[in-house]
């Protein structure tokens, strides 16, 4: 049976970066922004938005088995975090003189990157970009907003995500 929906909270008693994501009966440490979990989301701030988000679509380095959208990643992929672009909160191609997020990384934390449907429609500049839900270090070391599955974990629970799969923060 595909999961549709993923909670996201803080662990209890642990600290801010640290999360639990449960999905079905099965429940996984996650890794959130090094500030928590906030209500009032601001470009920087470290902390991961609360509130109910679609998993849009997918960038992968390497194909495998997923029912929701996704394509490969490119070497030219980013992502835009520069506040005073009309381009806020979107995808770029490689070159740009934009602040941007890239999508190709050397540490392979973005070997998977789900694009969480947070401030996209409308985009408010300010108000945080480049919320993805992505592969966390084997530590689950805190994000700068996202919440993140070590390898292991984002390989068992991918397949298992049906298309338009929510992710519930709080």
């Amino acid at each position: 049976m595909l999961l549709t929906k993923l909670y996201v909270t803080r662990r209890p008693g642990g600290l801010p970066h640290e999360g639990r994501l449960v999905a079905g009966n099965t429940l996984f440490p996650c890794a959130l922004g090094r500030n928590g979990i906030t209500y009032d989301k601001r470009e920087g701030d470290g902390a991961t938005p609360a509130g109910d988000f679609r998993l849009i679509f997918f960038y992968l380095r390497h194909a495998c088995i997923l029912h929701a959208p996704w394509r490969l990643t490119h070497p030219r992929d980013a992502w835009c975090d520069d506040e005073s672009s009309f381009l806020y909160n979107r995808a770029l191609t490689l070159p740009t003189q934009l602040s941007h997020e890239e999508m190709w990384r050397l540490d392979n934390l973005y070997d998977v990157v789900g694009v969480m449907d947070y401030n996209l429609k409308p985009v408010r500049r300010s108000r945080g970009s480049a919320i993805f839900f992505h592969i966390a270090t084997s530590q689950l070391e805190a994000t700068a907003g996202c919440v993140a599955l070590r390898r292991e974990d984002m390989r068992k629970l991918l397949p298992r995500l049906a298309r338009g799969v929510c992710i519930y923060v709080r």
